[in-house]
């Protein structure tokens, strides 16, 4: 992976990632093309103060780490696992996340274009802390498995 990203301050961090990723032309090891809302920002790179509200502070945390996005989705050898959907309490294929060095984590968002194509819509992406060895746990992403829950 490559190393901390070390910027100034948060506006640095933003221009940063309109710069590298919501500009760029980003895709997984497998050719799936992943874009980045510039909107997306915020919910990627702050977190919750008491850990149940709004995203209300900026955590460098993730921010270092920006770099690590491109490059993780690209490896072929990094876990992809199924995502977890809240509602309805059970894992999505639609939804998949990238496991990297570190349980730094990638989520996306998955959808079908009109000529059958994959594409992902980036979420987010945190530091697994406390939820890394359930995260590992979880079954494997294939294409096969999306193809069967569309």
């Amino acid at each position: 992976m490559p190393t901390l990203l070390k910027l100034d301050d948060e506006g640095a961090y933003r221009q940063h990632y309109v710069r590298t990723l919501a500009r760029a032309v980003i895709t997984t090891h497998d050719g799936i093309r992943v874009y980045f809302g510039p909107d997306k920002f915020e919910h990627a790179f702050f977190e919750s103060s008491d850990r149940r509200g709004a995203d209300d502070i900026f955590s460098l945390v993730r921010a270092e780490r920006m770099d690590w996005i491109a490059a993780a989705l690209a490896d072929p050898n990094a876990l992809c696992v199924q995502g977890w959907d809240r509602q309805r309490e059970c894992h999505d294929p639609k939804r998949r996340v990238t496991v990297v060095v570190q349980d730094f984590v990638i989520v996306l968002a998955l959808s079908t274009k009109r000529d059958g194509t994959l594409k992902a819509n980036f979420i987010t992406c945190f530091k697994a802390e406390n939820s890394a060895v359930k995260i590992r746990q979880s079954p494997r992403w294939t294409r096969e498995a999306y193809d069967n829950a569309i």
